[in-house]
């Protein structure tokens, strides 16, 4: 596990980009008061989702409104069709970490 920030760095309802090791991944803050790290890259335009909107524990790309599933990864709106990998996060004294390994089997 790899320290990524404070949780106070990812308010609700929002999600932050970091390099980890050369990944990029999007930290987010759900509305069900859970954070999630997934591959920050939509799997249909290549763009960041670190920069699109959380709904419940759904990131949507702000390029074409694809949506993605914080818990499995997988597409839950068009156009993407293919799930993003996501990472198993710990929150331990206030600070976020988290696994390179993906826990959906998803690589990129």
């Amino acid at each position: 596990m790899i320290k990524i920030c404070s949780t106070e760095d990812v308010p609700k309802g929002t999600a932050i980009s970091a390099d980890v090791d050369g990944v990029q991944i999007a930290v987010v803050h759900g509305e069900d008061d859970t954070f999630y790290a997934v591959h920050d890259e939509c799997s249909h335009a290549s763009v960041a989702l670190s920069e699109g909107e959380v709904e419940g524990c759904t990131l949507e790309c702000w390029l074409h409104g694809s949506r993605f599933d914080l818990r499995t990864g997988e597409p839950t709106g068009l156009p993407a069709t293919e799930p993003v990998p996501v990472y198993p996060v710990e929150v331990r004294d206030g600070d976020i970490y988290v696994s390179l390994t993906p826990s959906n089997g998803v690589t990129r």
